[in-house]
């Protein structure tokens, strides 16, 4: 388990202290927002592939965001299945494309629904390493 978190410099740790920085933001100007979309992709892309590694090592086969994050479900590492499908599906949105409509919806959604998941994988992972 040390190999995936131990390294002060790991870096979900890093993407998301980025993103809890800028989440403290309360009304963001448009370069804020997008700041704290790019912050919320950055940690959501290592989300999963923290997820990935660990499932992997653990003989599982996953290889894509969505399979990673079905099997993190199942096997208990997450909760609330359906959101981090929902945060997938949204930084899919944006990152191809940026709307301002679309980001100040999904801003919210990071605020509401998104960043409280990235705490519980911070903090079960922490747990983890801890036990």
């Amino acid at each position: 388990m040390k190999e995936f978190y131990s390294d002060p410099n790991f870096p979900y740790c890093n993407a998301f202290t980025l993103l809890e920085q800028a989440i403290r933001i309360q009304q963001p100007s448009v370069v804020e927002r997008a700041g704290i979309i790019q912050f919320f992709e950055m940690a959501f892309e290592l989300a999963w592939k923290l997820l990935k590694d660990y499932q992997q090592a653990e003989g599982y086969d996953v290889n894509s965001p969505r399979s990673a994050l079905k099997q993190a479900f199942q096997n208990g590492l997450i909760e609330d299945g359906h959101n981090w499908i929902q945060a997938l599906d949204d930084r899919n949105l944006t990152t191809h494309t940026y709307n301002e409509a679309t980001a100040i919806v999904v801003e919210q959604k990071i605020r509401d629904d998104y960043y409280p998941l990235l705490v519980q994988l911070r903090d079960r992972f922490a747990g983890m390493l801890n036990s």
